[in-house]
């Protein structure tokens, strides 16, 4: 069964999937998620399930030799503008304002999930003349950053209306819990229960509809920074021995722990959002040996990967891998599951191959600054002087130790309902239970917190063949 699950092709469809919420596991996908935060496409959590996300075609036979083909190169774009004849904002904004129209086309009560940066600014800025009855909400997710100032601000400039959401990880995760059972497939990305928690209270609160800034990424064009060359340097695929991370100077050190985890992954993983299990602790989970089977997945991206004409693409494609059923699925399995309508008006045709046929490469990227979206910063500035979340990315957070801190005890009851799949996941929690203080820690016991209670779900059932 072919689930389409691309935006940019349409809208994810799951009816296929009615009456077959509970069916066999697909474990090497639980090991995906557990290494890495996502299913690797075209698999899904369910045998016989297949996702096709951007970079595959329904045409192609997904259970052989599927292919995947990254839609958007910029080698050969033209890099200069055309001298000024076009008024670019004045049409990016016609454009965006098509798109955000169209895409919340049948929602009586739009929310737009408003970080206070500059794709949630930029849409803010269009749908407050395509749909001024949009309401923004923004989540206070953790003391990393604090988004609120700057999206109230926004709101009340444009005349929207505007609510906070501020995170309590138990009623996130009780949330997620009413969810479990129409959660048609699964991800655990590091937003996921930030989006059950705003998700659910737009439905609460009367919306029918969620509007999400995500998928502009693809095509605009993301250059690496150096703290990520760095990083991606570091990521070597090397096996260190686990009693590492019980090293006295190591177990409470979040970046000694990032580091010598990023040192066991391949480059592309590390692009990958968060901290997450190494191979060997994936194996104690399973009791068997499968992380390798999970990471030979890769080895269907490695072609398209090699072919990157620089460093910058080979991240736009490294991001494409995991937006494809992580980013997208978050939102996309969530409103499925709360009967909501979901939108990404970047996804749009018309203004996406816009974008990325007719502005110019230094309307995307500065080649002096190498600042990103030159053209959406020009927009957000005719109506805005400079943003916080302008200049430093925001996003939402979510507090990973407070949710141990709040769950442990109901975690580790699901690990002993799982154990038939996961024998060695209340081991793991019952020796770390000490160290859920430490983010790197915690960011593994999320994982868990996701994927256990699911597994539960889904295998012990009577239906369940």
């Amino acid at each position: 069964m072919h689930v389409n699950l691309s935006p940019y092709h349409g809208k994810p469809d799951f009816s296929r999937l009615a009456g077959k919420l509970a069916g066999d596991i697909d474990l090497v996908s639980v090991a995906d998620i557990l290494r890495n935060s996502i299913v690797f496409a075209p698999h899904s959590t369910l045998e016989g399930v297949k996702q096709l996300p951007l970079g595959f075609t329904p045409q192609q036979e997904m259970d052989s030799a599927p292919e995947f083909h990254f839609d958007f190169r910029h080698q050969g774009q033209s890099k200069a503008v055309d001298g000024g004849q076009q008024d670019w904002v004045g049409n990016y904004h016609r454009l965006l304002c098509e798109a955000t129209a169209r895409a919340c086309e049948g929602m009586q009560s739009p929310w737009l999930l408003q970080s206070g940066g500059k794709d949630s600014t930029t849409l803010a800025i269009a749908l407050a003349e395509s749909r001024p009855d949009t309401t923004c909400i923004t989540y206070l997710g953790g003391t990393e950053e604090n988004e609120v100032a700057s999206a109230t601000h926004v709101a009340a400039t444009l005349g929207l209306r505007h609510e906070q959401l501020v995170c309590d990880p138990g009623r996130a995760y009780d949330r997620y819990l009413d969810l479990i059972d129409r959660m048609p497939l699964l991800s655990a990305d590091f937003a996921l229960l930030s989006y059950v928690d705003l998700a659910t209270e737009i439905a609460r609160n009367g919306g029918d509809g969620v509007i999400d800034g995500l998928g502009s990424d693809n095509y605009f064009g993301t250059p690496v920074k150096l703290q990520q060359r760095m990083l991606f340097w570091l990521a070597r695929g090397i096996r260190l021995p686990p009693s590492i991370f019980e090293l006295p100077l190591v177990r409470r050190n979040f970046k000694l722990c990032y580091a010598l985890s990023t040192l066991q992954m391949r480059a592309v993983e590390r692009v990958f959002p968060g901290s997450r299990f190494t191979d060997d602790e994936v194996d104690a989970l399973f009791g068997r040996q499968v992380a390798q089977e999970s990471r030979a997945r890769l080895g269907l991206f490695e072609p398209e990967l090699a072919s990157a004409s620089s460093l910058d693409e080979w991240r736009d494609i490294s991001l494409s891998i995991a937006a494809a059923t992580g980013g997208f699925g978050k939102g996309i399995y969530t409103t499925n599951a709360l009967s909501m309508q979901i939108a990404f008006p970047f996804c749009d045709r018309q203004f996406r191959d816009w974008v990325y046929d007719e502005v110019p490469l230094d309307k995307k990227v500065d080649p002096a600054t190498r600042l990103s979206k030159v053209l959406v910063r020009e927009h957000i500035s005719t109506r805005f002087g400079e943003l916080p979340y302008v200049a430093a990315k925001g996003s939402f957070r979510f507090s990973l130790c407070g949710l141990a801190s709040a769950r442990f005890d109901q975690v580790h009851a699901f690990a002993r309902q799982a154990s038939d799949v996961l024998p060695g996941a209340a081991r793991w929690l019952e020796r770390n239970r000490s160290l859920l203080d430490n983010k790197y820690h915690a960011s593994k016991f999320y994982l868990l917190a996701i994927v256990l209670p699911w597994i539960v779900e889904h295998t012990h059932k009577p239906e369940t063949a």
